[in-house]
């Protein structure tokens, strides 16, 4: 192809922006970025009773937070509505198009009659104009739609970019009706004279659309256009092979973002499920845009995997520093009852986030920190043993003369154990239990440094009174 390459993402606002959709919006992003063309951000809200500016909004909001920046748009088609009718009017001049009065009435009758005759159903063209051909007279009264003329003969194919050759007959396809009774264009029509307008070179979209581009191959050519390449992905499977839904993740984009999950941790997952650059599961977006072809599109579907999600998530928490770890988590510690105090947060993330597969468990977390602290009486009772309180005494009475750094903690608690003859669960569970209200922690002399020395001395020689 020597023109210039031009893709676009075309959701409709009636929802958010679903997983499917997001993975097409990538996959024509970076399409559109490896061949250094355009992409294009269409909204399609033809559909009126449906469609909602909060929609737009959620579209547009989570398109910002994968950071999938568009080039041109947002466009809208109720805003190109004398363009489609313009075209329309030349259509039915020219004999691309007709008016057909067929009632709704009608129409089921007709259908109803195919089918008890083993027949597909699908409309006659009785209102359609032939040489020779006596046409009903016009009811009064009804107004009509339009239909496109399609083709009779012959058939549409095209060269699938991942599936394919496909070929579809003409005659397995009616004369589509572009505009309603209320002279509305129909969602095909208005796509194609897009497409045409914006000089759309490749249509990457779900395999949910293969039955419509047949027809919109059809109107293309009788509107003189170059026609653009096409690629139907897949659609994308839940982990029990059915078809993705709520219940296995299928919801607003931005409710990963509210469950912790990084934009471009899910920017990596959904590039990968469904295309793939050898066996690289991890790769940034550089590497994306440098590497992205079609070719390397699945022509399977793919299978959602809620467990590599939270692996690449984790990956890409520990590869953010953790200055920005704090400041995406500080609200969510908020949010919990936690209070931000004199502990900086920065080194407590640093603490955790090797572990942590989404933000909301760093957060959850930390709070070992933050939280209002309450002794555990229970925990206080197992743990802190009269054997146990003259050591956790002389840890006290030591470490408030140490320079408090982890290394000198470490270096006092080995002491105690040697001189003591005991193992490091017998002191370092008492000390967690009782500075930080929990038995389970990481590393006892890095959360003890963090905690402060006033706090801990307190802590401790408080809990063995």
């Amino acid at each position: 192809m020597t023109r210039p390459v031009r893709t676009r993402f075309a959701p409709s606002p009636t929802g958010f922006l679903h997983l499917g959709g997001a993975r097409t919006a990538l996959f024509s992003w970076a399409y559109a970025r490896r061949f250094a063309g355009a992409f294009v951000l269409r909204v399609e809200d033809t559909d009126i009773e449906r469609s909602t500016p909060e929609a737009v909004e959620a579209i547009l909001e989570a398109m910002d937070w994968l950071d999938l920046g568009y080039d041109e748009g947002p466009f809208y088609q109720t805003r190109h509505m004398e363009r489609y009718r313009a075209v329309i009017g030349e259509m039915l001049a020219d004999g691309r198009a007709y008016h057909c009065y067929a009632s709704p009435a009608e129409l089921d009758a007709m259908r109803e009659e195919q089918r008890a005759q083993g027949v597909k159903p699908r409309y006659d063209g009785r209102w359609r104009p032939e040489p020779g051909k006596t046409l009903p007279a016009i009811p009064a009264g009804v107004p009509p739609v339009v239909r496109f003329r399609n083709p009779i003969d012959g058939a549409v194919s095209w060269n699938d970019l991942c599936k394919g050759v496909i070929t579809i007959a003409n005659a397995e396809l009616d004369d589509l009706i572009i505009a309603r009774a209320d002279g509305t264009p129909t969602y095909n029509f208005c796509v194609c004279v897009d497409d045409w307008d914006m000089r759309i070179s490749h249509v990457i979209r779900g395999d949910d659309h293969v039955n419509n581009t047949p027809r919109q191959i059809n109107i293309l050519s009788a509107l003189g256009a170059e026609l653009p390449v096409y690629a139907h992905v897949p659609m994308i499977l839940g982990p029990d092979g059915e078809k993705l839904s709520k219940r296995h993740g299928a919801v607003n984009v931005m409710q990963y973002r509210d469950d912790g999950y990084l934009p471009e941790a899910l920017v990596n997952y959904l590039a990968r499920l469904g295309w793939s650059h050898g066996d690289d599961e991890i790769f940034s977006r550089e590497q994306l845009v440098s590497w992205f072809d079609a070719e390397h599109i699945s022509r399977s579907p793919a299978q959602w995997d809620p467990k590599k999600l939270n692996w690449i998530n984790n990956h890409y928490i520990k590869q953010r520093s953790d200055a920005d770890l704090a400041e995406l988590i500080a609200p969510r510690i908020a949010a919990l009852g936690g209070e931000l105090d004199d502990i900086p947060l920065a080194a407590v993330v640093g603490l955790f986030k090797d572990r942590a597969e989404t933000l909301v468990q760093l957060a959850q977390n930390a709070m070992l920190f933050y939280r209002a602290f309450a002794p555990d009486h229970a925990l206080i009772a197992t743990h802190v043993t009269p054997a146990i309180k003259p050591v956790l005494a002389e840890f006290a009475a030591r470490g408030d003369k140490i320079e408090w750094q982890r290394a000198e903690i470490a270096a006092l608690i080995k002491e105690l154990l040697a001189a003591h003859g005991l193992k490091m669960p017998q002191l370092a569970a008492p000390l967690r239990v009782l500075v930080s209200g929990s038995a389970q922690t990481p590393s006892v002399d890095a959360v003890l440094e963090l905690f402060g020395k006033a706090r801990v001395i307190e802590r401790v020689r408080t809990g063995i009174a």
